[in-house]
C-alpha cells in the first residue's frame, strides 16, 4: 500500500498537512507529488483541490482518498486504516 500526496508549495492548507504527517508514526509509504511542477499525474487522478492524499493498493488501484480536509491527526490516522 501508498499514499499519494498532492500538494502545491503555495498552499497554507497543504504545509499544515505536511506538518501534521511529519509527526506521526507508523504511516504507509506516502509520496508527494507537487500539482504544478505533475500536471499529468494530478489530471491522471483528477485532483480538484489540494490537500489530497490518495490510497493505492499494491497494483496501484485507488482505495480511497482524503480530500483537502484540515489537517487533523485523528482524521488522518483513522482515514489510513484501511
Amino acid at each position: 500500500m501508498k499514499v499519494l500526496k498532492f500538494y502545491a508549495t503555495w498552499c497554507g492548507p497543504c504545509k499544515a498537512m505536511s506538518q501534521v504527517l511529519s509527526t506521526m508514526d507508523g504511516l504507509p509509504e506516502i509520496e508527494e507529488v507537487d500539482i504544478d511542477s505533475n500536471m499529468e499525474t494530478a489530471a491522471k487522478f483528477n485532483i480538484r483541490s489540494v490537500p489530497t492524499l490518495v490510497m493505492l493498493s499494491d497494483d496501484g488501484t485507488e482505495i480511497k482518498r482524503y480530500n483537502g480536509k484540515a489537517a487533523d491527526k485523528t482524521a488522518i490516522k483513522e482515514w489510513m486504516e484501511v
